[in-house]
């Protein structure tokens, strides 16, 4: 007769009846009814095909030998001793959902190898070798005609819509020269700095009164504009992004061109400071700005190249939540990634992603919510749980950890790119990866802000491509020092002298073809300087070689406050208001032939005593000249 056996028993039966490869047929019935069926009557309707195994089975396991066995110990391997037979038996656990069955022993199935593969090589493509000969051409590949024509024509429209017929078009190399002061103001870390400050005479600096005047530089702020304002109403009612989507869309298409990312990719989120009125704005408190415009970012690893962006708009039309946002939002930023890991923070991971990137040969590293269905309740325990302690438990191709750093406080990962509980120190192999690949992003944003361009401004659209320059600028550098390992390469500061250079690159163009000639005698010679270099042929000399004779002088220099430089006409007797100091009182450049007449120019004309009024928006055209 058959000897009764009891529910601990039949479960380790039927998981043992499941997993090895010599069962004779496979059961339709789920476990718990089969559980039950063996508890209620299984000396008499047994289904087990050799029912004399259950004795020997019985005297062999107990509930305390299980416990004991069972040990998802550090090193997430099976206790010494433990035959094949045990390792299948007594280590199942399913998830809060039961869709997903958890073992703590990995899997004896191979890796899949496709997804460990690169498919390309890491570093520059070859587009953007043959292309970058030096750092101006390097920005181009970011930031090329094609987009910047697009903005082109577009402050064009905005420029004549508010000040009429006495708009001046302007031309690319105007447009160049305005995005060269933006970097050098970046370069100067002048982000809270006055813009009336940077072209005054003791405290500014001469390549921005060389270049242009401030008003022009201030109307291209106020009119520069990323699209047609006339059907902008249509175009926002299906697409928040509408302001600025065409330019967008443009530039993140040429992202991946031009480089391509290493074996790990990090994929987290950016926040752009901005408290203007937005309808996508966003509040982050854990980010420094805590309001401003969510981007999430793709990010290599090892050089925090950005590799593909996306614009968090927001709730999409008609106030429904979007389901699997963050899934969809992997999806698409590893879109055309093959062989790489991607490594994302608890909002983006889970089971299903991961899943759903093995089938494109990606693997995943992440951490994960407590709250995940695809969890088993056992892993979030920590009553009994030494410090620094792990717990593993595995599917055929996921691997989960548990680790406690400090009493009860329990940190989750998940892994499809690792396969075992390896212990590095006192921390899982699973834990030391994430760290060392997830701060790309967060790299990227600390980067840029140190040399950021961005200027204070309300409209989001701007605040957005001032984005876009610091990124293209970043990506420029990361190509044009891969491509030029020994380019400054004892420097220091190698990213300061690669704006200061891409910046001198981008207004010198403009500068050489100025007619005007500023008042301020240091910013005269300089931009005659530089007439006279272009007349004689000269090169514009790298940061590596260069003199003080051709960079922007200090404000503190002694030059600048030196007496002996600076006319009569512009020294005053007593201190004026700021006002009464302004740039465009004392600067002329680019007026009218009529504006330069020698009465204009007559010492009467220019002397302290005699206060020029604040330029009204009717005067503006006559300040923006075509090059």
């Amino acid at each position: 007769m058959a000897r009764r056996i009891s529910t601990p028993m039949a479960r380790k039966l039927i998981f043992e009846e499941r997993e090895c490869s010599d069962v004779g047929e496979d059961s339709d019935v789920e476990a718990d009814e089969d559980i039950s069926e063996l508890e209620d009557n299984i000396s008499e309707n047994s289904e087990l095909e050799d029912i004399s195994e259950i004795s020997e089975l019985e005297s062999e396991f107990d509930d305390d030998v299980l416990d004991k066995d069972f040990d998802p110990s550090t090193k997430g391997e099976p206790a010494p001793g433990t035959s094949h037979q045990q390792r299948a038996i007594g280590d199942i656990f399913r998830s809060r959902s039961g869709d997903i069955t958890w073992s703590s022993y990995p899997s004896k199935e191979p890796a899949r190898r496709a997804s460990k593969i690169l498919k390309v090589r890491p570093g520059p493509t070859k587009m953007s070798v043959t292309l970058v000969k030096d750092v101006r051409s390097a920005f181009d590949l970011l930031m090329p005609d094609s987009i910047l024509q697009i903005v082109l024509d577009c402050t064009n429209l905005e420029g004549r819509r508010v000040y009429g017929e006495k708009w001046e078009v302007m031309d690319m190399t105007l447009l160049y020269a305005y995005l060269g002061l933006l970097y050098l103001g970046g370069v100067f870390r002048s982000k809270g700095e006055s813009m009336h400050s940077l072209w005054d005479v003791e405290t500014g600096r001469e390549i921005f009164g060389a270049t242009m005047p401030l008003d022009t530089f201030q109307a291209i702020s106020r009119v520069i504009r990323f699209d047609n304002r006339d059907d902008k109403p249509a175009r926002r009612q299906k697409d928040k992004l509408a302001a600025i989507r065409t330019v967008w869309d443009e530039w993140v298409y040429r992202l991946p061109l031009f480089y391509n990312p290493g074996p790990n990719v990090t994929i987290d989120e950016q926040l752009i400071p901005f408290r203007g009125c937005c309808p996508f704005r966003q509040y982050m408190p854990s980010k420094p700005a805590k309001y401003g415009i969510k981007i999430w970012a793709a990010c290599d690893t090892a050089t925090s190249y950005a590799w593909n962006l996306q614009v968090y708009t927001g709730q999409p039309g008609g106030g429904v939540p979007e389901r699997n946002q963050a899934m969809r939002v992997v999806l698409d930023l590893s879109q055309d990634l093959e062989g790489h890991n991607i490594t994302c923070d608890n909002f983006f991971t889970s089971y299903e992603l991961g899943q759903e990137l093995l089938k494109r040969k990606l693997t995943m590293v992440g951490t994960i919510r407590k709250n995940k269905p695809e969890l088993p309740p056992q892993l979030l325990e920590t009553r009994g749980r030494s410090v620094n302690s792990s717990k593993f438990l595995y599917t055929a191709d996921t691997s989960l950890v548990s680790y406690v750093p400090r009493r009860r406080k329990n940190v989750l990962l998940m892994s499809t790119l690792h396969r075992s509980g390896k212990i590095c120190g006192q921390k899982p192999e699973i834990i030391m990866h994430y760290n060392a690949t997830k701060g790309a992003v967060d790299n990227l944003d600390k980067l840029v802000t140190v040399y950021s361009c961005k200027r204070g401004t309300l409209r989001w659209p701007l605040a957005i491509f001032f984005d876009m320059l610091d990124i293209s600028a970043y990506n420029a550098f990361v190509v044009w020092t891969a491509i030029k390992p020994r380019w400054n390469q004892k420097k220091l500061q190698r990213r300061r002298f690669f704006l200061e250079e891409l910046g001198k690159a981008l207004v010198i163009p403009y500068m050489q073809t100025r007619r005007g000639v500023p008042r301020t005698p240091a910013v005269a010679a300089m931009m005659k300087r530089i007439q006279g270099e272009n007349a004689a042929g000269s090169s514009i000399r790298s940061p590596s070689t260069r003199s003080s004779a051709t960079r922007p002088l200090s404000p503190r220099s002694p030059s600048i406050r030196s007496p002996s430089i600076r006319s009569p006409s512009i020294r005053s007797p007593s201190p004026r208001p700021p006002s009464a100091r302004s740039p465009s009182a004392r600067s002329p450049v680019g007026r009218s032939p009529s504006a330069r007449s020698p009465s204009a120019r007559s010492p009467s004309a220019r002397s302290p005593s005699t206060k020029s009024p604040a330029p009204s928006p009717q005067t503006y055209h006559s300040t923006i000249t075509t090059a």
